[in-house]
């Protein structure tokens, strides 16, 4: 049962296809040899394309559906239009610990997806055809394959077969959602982030299988609209990759949003009936069912790296996707992959900075390295949960022992005032040498607040350099300043206060 990724006839999804997909779209002549041929218009894609033609290169790009890729289209942009709304309930709710009365507010979830797709067709233009034109760029809309090591081919919805010949080549083709073998799955009529965005009433069950991101936002976001909503998670916590103590307070809060949560619950069947549809998880011996009248399936994601021509170009497939080397060169040497087809962080900023790398290295001999990355990122949960560098128990990873410290924003008055004290701060550093390499922080302002630790982990700065950041009173973001102050005086052993007491006698 296959659904649209846009809605038809609204004013909006009109505007977002205008931009991003023009039904009259003419495809320019193909004009001689290009310098960068990018297959694909996600963020990797748009990134690399006008980067090159803004060095004077000769650039072609394809797009076989929407320029703008998941982001624009089906993830960050529409996610994060819903979780304001989400949040701005929460804040309702929660107006009454401020001496406010405001009452239980009621979310109009027609209102809120039409501001949704307002807002994502006022953004769309960025990522447009036009523009990109308007950049230099040969713009084609249809289905690119590689035809050979250094030739590709478009085919166009008119039957149209156009051949470019390319100097250097980028496979930006993305990923998509990933739906297992599960009986009763593909007939069900289940949503993905693809399909999800064009709901136009709020189902009164939801049942969400997986517990990563994509799962935990969406349940939370719907189950503050209204929604009952369970979610079904193989693991044994959500987010399986994340700070555990972190991943156990996010728990605590989608359970006081309403959150049916059924852990180490593997999906085995899905059946649809006159009630809605039925998902079927064992737990070991036991059978645990959740029935919705929406199902959204958040379980991973794959690779598009079908009808390629990977094997005509001498491009390999790994494990995970286009193999790739530190370099995010290919099997063939003159064709790069960035962004999700490459298998690595599956982030907006990732594949920006991943495009960045291509860039360096397709033209100016470069050195840039895939593992010299040091790659924030963000769940936007409420709390949020953000984290850059390593964790705690990465030590192996590191090479060296890795050490600790951790505050919670009960101890920042900033927090105690917005009454957002639920929530902490931890910085991870090596413990011989004091030097930063990982951050995590849970906050209803996460995002922003990991923000001033990129450069400090991506530089190994010393953790007690953070003591002496100045910053104004009161904020929340002055919780690395005091993390700072713990590694201070985690240094003064005994052994050091006697040393310093004896300067003092001596300077009296």
């Amino acid at each position: 049962m296959s659904r649209p990724e846009l809605l038809a006839g609204d004013p909006h999804d009109d505007a977002l296809r205008a931009a991003v997909a023009p039904p009259d779209w003419a495809n320019p002549r193909p004009a001689g040899r290009y310098d960068l041929l990018v297959l694909g218009g996600g963020t990797a894609g748009l990134v690399a394309a006008a980067g090159a033609a803004g060095l004077g290169a000769r650039v072609a790009l394809v797009e076989r559906k929407l320029l703008g890729g998941d982001c624009l289209n089906h993830g960050c942009v529409p996610s994060k239009a819903l979780l304001r709304a989400a949040k701005a309930v929460g804040e309702i709710r929660a107006a009454g610990r401020l001496g406010v009365a405001a009452g239980e507010p009621a979310a109009d979830f027609a209102a809120v997806m039409e501001r949704m797709r307002r807002r994502r067709a006022g953004i769309a233009d960025h990522d447009g055809a036009e523009r990109f034109r308007s950049l230099g760029v040969d713009v084609f809309l249809g289905s690119g394959r590689f035809t050979g090591p250094a030739s590709a081919e478009v085919a166009t919805a008119a039957g149209e077969v156009l051949s470019l010949r390319f100097k250097r080549a980028l496979i930006a083709t993305g990923a998509r959602p990933a739906a297992p073998p599960v009986p009763g799955l593909a007939g069900s009529g289940y949503r993905t982030n693809l399909t999800l965005f064009t709901l136009t009433e709020l189902p009164r069950r939801l049942v969400v299988v997986g517990g990563g991101p994509i799962g935990v936002e969406m349940a939370q976001a719907f189950a503050r609209f209204g929604s009952r909503v369970t979610i079904l998670s193989l693991d044994e916590r959500l987010l399986p990759r994340e700070d555990p103590e972190a991943a156990d307070l996010l728990h605590r809060s989608l359970e006081r949003d309403g959150v049916r949560l059924e852990l180490c619950a593997a999906l085995a069947e899905v059946r649809r009936g006159p009630d809605g549809v039925t998902a079927v998880a064992r737990r070991g011996e036991e059978m645990v069912e959740a029935t919705g009248d929406e199902l959204l399936l958040a379980a991973g994601r794959t690779p598009n790296t079908e009808d390629l021509g990977l094997e005509a170009a001498g491009v390999r497939l790994g494990r995970r996707g286009v193999e790739v080397d530190d370099r995010l060169r290919t099997s063939n040497r003159r064709i790069f992959a960035a962004g999700d087809v490459a298998g690595s962080w599956q982030f907006t900023h990732a594949a920006d900075a991943m495009a960045r790398i291509v860039l360096r290295n397709a033209f100016f001999f470069g050195r840039g390295r895939l593992s010299a990355l040091s790659m924030p990122w963000c769940t936007y949960t409420m709390p949020e949960i953000a984290h850059t560098g390593l964790y705690e128990h990465e030590s192996e990873r590191a090479g060296t022992e890795l050490a600790c410290l951790r505050l919670g924003f009960e101890e920042i008055d900033r927090a105690l005032l917005d009454e957002e004290s639920e929530g902490f701060a931890k910085v991870i550093y090596e413990r011989r040498s004091g030097r930063l390499r990982g951050a995590t922080v849970v906050a209803p302002h996460a995002g922003e607040l990991i923000g001033e630790m990129l450069l400090p982990v991506a530089r190994r700065l010393p953790v007690t350099a953070l003591s002496g950041l100045i910053h104004p009173y009161p904020t929340q973001v002055s919780v690395w300043g005091r993390l700072g102050d713990l590694a201070m005086r985690a240094k003064l052993t005994p052994r050091a206060a006697r040393v310093l007491r004896r300067i003092i006698r001596l300077r009296r």
